[in-house]
């Protein structure tokens, strides 16, 4: 293999200015770690909602999470953000577009993060659902012998033993998150996957070095975030819990 390896290529300076390569990297971390906790927020918060929605006992209200669930699931990832970012501005009233198309400020940041949040809110309610309707149903019955309405068995009796079910399948949909992040290239934020491709052709030619690298902080960033759910998880579980109907 001819190829002329130089990973100082890093600590050089790019020629259009005055930062080094590391801090283009360093930067495209850190957006990459925005984007990818600010999305998995709102996906958390209304995947919650709309997973719990799924399981009343009220039909109207369950359709409108079953609808939720399979608009935003069965959308590719990358045309819901050029929903968000191209059609969705010129569907706004005349002022509100303009400002969103040319003075919105972290437009590309917000758009990316907006959809991201949704699209994996729609998996996420998938696991917040199956934990409920994993539990015995003798909870919920006995919430409600205690007293409580339907709203207060939900919060104090079946979410609480639901997401300590689906823990593990929570992780593997935050790494997917922070992996799904790179698609916010498309709209021109500066995450890991457009600084790459920045690298390979400011560098003239050292693509392994440019790829390597970003690819070796997702594994990093992805192993960090399953060790600390693997924590949350040992922490949460209750002794003897055995799931069953």
């Amino acid at each position: 293999m001819n190829y002329h390896w130089n990973w100082g290529i890093f600590f050089q300076t790019i020629p259009s200015g005055d930062e080094t390569y590391l801090t283009w990297v360093l930067h495209g971390l850190c957006w990459t770690v925005a984007i990818s906790l600010s999305a998995w927020i709102i996906a958390l918060v209304l995947g919650s909602i709309v997973g719990t929605l799924r399981t009343v006992p009220h039909r109207g209200i369950a359709m409108i999470g079953h609808t939720w669930v399979e608009f935003f699931r069965n959308v590719p990832l990358l045309m819901q953000l050029f929903v968000w970012f191209f059609v969705v501005p010129e569907l706004l009233p005349r002022d509100l577009s303009l400002w969103v198309k040319q003075d919105m400020p972290a437009k590309e940041f917000i758009t990316a993060v907006l959809a991201l949040g949704l699209f994996t809110s729609a998996r996420v309610a998938e696991q917040v659902r199956a934990g409920i309707q994993a539990l015995p149903r003798g909870q919920r019955n006995a919430g409600l012998a205690l007293g409580f309405t339907t709203a207060q068995t939900y919060r104090f009796v079946l979410l609480p033993m639901a997401f300590r079910i689906i823990i593990p399948p929570l992780t593997s949909e935050f790494m997917n998150t922070f992996k799904n992040s790179g698609v916010a290239y498309a709209v021109g934020v500066w995450e890991l996957i457009f600084v790459s491709r920045q690298m390979v052709e400011e560098t003239g030619g050292q693509v392994i070095e440019s790829l390597l690298v970003p690819t070796v902080l997702y594994i990093l960033c992805s192993y960090a975030a399953n060790r600390i759910m693997s924590v949350i998880e040992r922490r949460t579980h209750v002794p003897g819990f055995i799931v069953a109907k």
